[in-house]
Order: structure tokens, then sequence, then C-alpha cells
């Protein structure tokens, strides 16, 4: 039910696997901007916030594989998003 109210609402797996980049590059950002913030904290916090936000990127891959299913039992999964909306409003 999740899914399908994700891909009704246009959320493509493309969406979710660029999301698990885009986490995986704001973990390696959140740890340095996060080590030179506060000096005094030291390194453990650094890797508590890199690894807090890295955390995110699993559960992306997972919805991103989800959604592929989705489209594969759709038959919506080689449709662009642009596509969709038409298709949508035409119905």
């Amino acid at each position: 039910m999740f899914i399908k109210a994700m891909h009704d609402m246009g959320i493509r797996s493309e969406h979710a696997y660029a999301a698990a980049v885009l986490s995986i590059g704001a973990s390696i950002m959140t740890w340095a901007s996060s080590l030179g913030a506060e000096p005094g904290q030291g390194l453990a916090r650094a890797d508590r916030w890199g690894i807090f936000v890295g955390e995110w990127a699993p559960t992306f891959f997972g919805l991103g594989v989800a959604l592929s299913q989705y489209e594969q039992q759709d038959g919506t999964l080689t449709a662009s998003v642009h596509e969709l909306r038409q298709q949508r409003e035409a119905v």
C-alpha cells in the first residue's frame, strides 16, 4: 500500500536511488562539517552525525528496489514521470 501510494504521488525508483546517493554525500559533508564546527567535541561527535545521516541510504535504496519491482509489475518502469502525469490526467 505504501509503495503504491508513493508511486501514485509520482515518486519513482530513480528518485529513491538519487536520494540514497545524495544521502551518502550528505553523510560525508555532515561528518566533515561537524568535525570542524565544534573542535572541542572531537571525532566521536562527527562520527555520530555522519553515521546518523549515512543510515538513510539503505532505506532509500530499499524503497528504490520496492518501487522498481512495483513499476515492473505495473508496466510503468520505462515511462517517464511526465508521461505518467499525462496518462493520469487523461483518465
